[in-house]
């Protein structure tokens, strides 16, 4: 598939559809890619199959690489607020025929994959040092 056609489709899906926008789609295309590299999913030029649970996986690295402690605010931006918008955003591609999948894929696959809050801030937020004390807090009266 050459990258021009997918990006036409894209316009047109996002002109029927624009609950997840152009960009959104754009960085789920190159997720998937990561992730078909990660798993070594690439046989004779051809990709191979991935797995929802997978490309949760890559997308989750995806973000993490490029967007940092920022992922869950560009992916809010996005209207892309769970898993499961990610499965929606699969599907609608599979049915414009700019991703296959299997008889055993469903939107299910995407259902409860991880909470964007632990996926993508967590890994952000300082860890107190094990015996460390937190900081005392002063209290003053008026």
């Amino acid at each position: 598939m050459q990258a021009i056609l997918f990006e036409d489709a894209l316009d047109q899906i996002v002109a029927v559809d624009p609950r997840y926008p152009r960009d959104g789609y754009l960085f789920l295309r190159d997720a998937l890619d990561h992730t078909q590299r990660t798993l070594g999913r690439e046989s004779k030029g051809a990709p191979r199959h991935v797995t929802g649970q997978e490309l949760l996986a890559g997308i989750r690295e995806c973000a993490l690489e490029r967007f940092g402690p920022m992922a869950i605010t560009v992916f809010e931006e996005w209207g892309i607020r769970s898993c499961e918008d990610f499965g929606e955003m699969v599907f609608i591609l599979v049915k414009h025929e700019l991703l296959g999948k299997t008889e055993r894929d469903s939107r299910a696959d995407f259902e409860g994959g991880y909470a964007f809050e632990d996926a993508f801030r967590r890994p952000f937020v300082p860890q107190n040092k094990p015996g460390a004390q937190p900081p005392a807090t002063k209290v003053t009266s008026l």
